[in-house]
């Protein structure tokens, strides 16, 4: 965004960080709905990469052919649903498979530079929302607006 003195506009920006299972989801949408902001789940991105290497056989662990499909693999999220190269991914990404191998795709270096690139613009396009994943606060919007970190205990984790 810029301002009419032509200086950027700085993002209205709320992170949420957090363990899995500790319910950064569930947060991040409703505080979205209650500010009126769109949401991003930043993990749903890297499980559509991973449901797309997995679709394409390619292997979750093959560092460059895995970052090169980052940068070329379509992917659509809404907050309520994910959709990757045209194909609705959405309960498909919360799977078994994808879940086993999305850890592999999540420590990729050049799948992280490509999806925070990505993460930036869509914040950029909107001039904010709602961001939840790990290292929002940190790495990718270390000038957030609002930082949340969401916590649960092992119990109730392991419960969600």
């Amino acid at each position: 965004m810029v301002s009419a003195a032509g200086a950027s506009a700085p993002l209205r920006i709320v992170a949420i960080d957090g363990p899995a299972g500790a319910g950064k989801s569930t947060v991040g949408r409703a505080v979205a709905v209650r500010l009126g902001l769109d949401y991003l789940d930043t993990g749903a991105m890297y499980r559509a990469v991973t449901f797309a290497a997995l679709r394409r056989g390619i292997d979750p662990g093959d560092v460059d052919d895995v970052a090169k499909l980052s940068a070329s693999v379509e992917m659509a999220l809404d907050g309520s649903s994910v959709v990757v190269d045209g194909v609705d991914a959405t309960v498909e990404i919360r799977g078994r498979e994808v879940t086993a191998a999305v850890s592999a795709v999540a420590m990729n270096s050049g799948v992280r530079s490509e999806l925070v690139r990505r993460q930036r613009s869509w914040a950029a396009a909107r001039g904010g929302g709602v961001v939840e994943g790990r290292d929002i606060g940190t790495v990718v919007f270390p000038d957030a607006t609002l930082k949340l970190f969401v916590t649960a205990s092992p119990r109730v984790r392991a419960e969600r």
